[in-house]
């Protein structure tokens, strides 16, 4: 098959760990890449954001990364690019015309509204991945979501348009019900792991050194939502522990971030601020090294459409903690693999720490659990190969009859 991936704010090729680069990225490129592995042929379709990016880039053989005129060649927020949705769907329309295209799945929102213009005009199969629901943001940030007014309406929209849509998690096929999504066109296929590059013991220079006899390590987006306040605040009951933070901007850009300096101040406030280290953007090569050096990874957000970085810990043998919310849910398993703790609760997140550092056997059986499983579930081979599945049901036009038949 060819196939059409559209994720028109989040490119494979772009540096993790900014506002708008996070586990979509991720997800776009490591699938792409194994599908291409199984024998298809993709194409990444993200809007051009510089003016001397070439239009064409391969990203690994059988995938090449298509950069879309619609808009400035700048970058833009990826919640100030919808009126450049239409322009963008233009453009895959003449792409799908000439490459026979078999199947199209797109990622976000705005990627599937693009997506369906383009499918009125070729009959090109659409699967819709949303990564992240506007009605779920709504629910949590309140006034500081910034996303455009009529996303959740846009979203209900799509999911009842599209051929399919491929929810991360079962906390997600909730949500789409809730919202009239016919459950009979959802399917749930999970994010994925590098499992080979993901590993425990692989090695590699850690920085920074350990300072502290238990170390935690958080990776993501500096943004309110990802928790890491409550981390700060828990770990003022853990004693001769110390927290990594990765992600946001490079180090020598962070004294700039207002998330960055936000959580310093917290940490000065909480009196933990000598065992916070605030690294900055960590490239995803040297991630493996950084989170194989934890005791445990916390990952604390107040809501989670998925979540890679409990995936790649445990693909790493290493236990997390984590928040009861969305896919952390499904991907780590309580008292199993990992443990979970209610949200934005940092008495029940220190509680939960303290007995996990306090013993080492413990953090051993939970790790090697969840390397298992990451094994068992999560490689990128067997998502693609679960993904393509659903491309063949809708190549067939057969998503609503096997769902039928079941």
């Amino acid at each position: 098959m060819r196939i059409a991936m559209v994720s028109e704010h989040a490119s494979p090729l772009a540096t993790l760990g900014g506002v708008d680069a996070g586990g979509q990225n991720v997800h776009v490129a490591a699938l792409s890449t194994a599908l291409a592995r199984a024998g298809h042929e993709v194409d990444v379709y993200t809007r051009r954001d510089d003016p001397d990016l070439p239009e064409c880039v391969e990203l690994a053989a059988g995938v090449t990364v298509v950069h879309v005129a619609a808009g400035p060649a700048r970058t833009i927020a990826k919640d100030e690019l919808l009126p450049y949705m239409d322009a963008f769907g233009d453009v895959l329309a003449d792409w799908w015309s000439t490459r026979a295209t078999d199947v199209a799945h797109a990622h976000f929102w705005m990627s599937g509204l693009a997506s369906l213009r383009a499918a009125a005009l070729t009959g090109v199969p659409v699967a819709q991945t949303f990564h992240a629901l506007g009605s779920v943001k709504r629910r949590h940030q309140g006034s500081s979501d910034t996303s455009p007014p009529g996303r959740v309406a846009a979203e209900a929209s799509i999911g009842r348009r599209v051929d399919v849509v491929v929810a991360t998690c079962s906390d997600e096929v909730t949500e789409l019900v809730r919202l009239g999504v016919p459950a009979e066109r959802i399917r749930v296929v999970p994010c994925g792991v590098d499992i080979e590059r993901f590993r425990p013991g692989c090695g590699g220079v850690v920085e920074p050194p350990r300072r502290a006899r238990y170390r935690l390590v958080c990776v993501g987006r500096l943004v309110e939502r990802k928790g890491i306040e409550t981390v700060l605040h828990a770990l003022a009951d853990l004693p001769d522990t110390e927290l990594v933070v990765a992600g946001g901007p490079s180090a020598d850009l962070l004294s700039a971030d207002d998330e960055a300096r936000r959580l310093l101040e917290v940490a000065k406030a909480d009196g933990v601020d000598d065992r916070v280290h605030l690294v900055g953007r960590v490239d995803h090569d040297d991630l493996p090294a950084l989170v194989g050096s934890a005791d445990a990874v916390v990952a604390t957000p107040w809501y989670e459409p998925f979540g890679i970085v409990p995936v790649e810990a445990a693909a790493c043998g290493v236990p997390v903690v984590g928040s009861a919310v969305g896919g952390l849910v499904d991907t780590v398993q309580d008292g199993r693999t990992g443990l979970l703790v209610p949200p934005r609760d940092p008495a029940a997140l220190a509680s939960a720490l303290r007995d996990l550092l306090g013993h080492p056997e413990r953090r051993a059986v939970l790790g090697a659990a969840a390397r298992r499983r990451a094994v068992a579930r999560y490689g990128w081979d067997r998502i693609a190969a679960q993904t393509e599945v659903v491309y063949q049901a809708m190549v067939r036009g057969a998503v609503l009859t096997e769902a039928a038949a079941r």
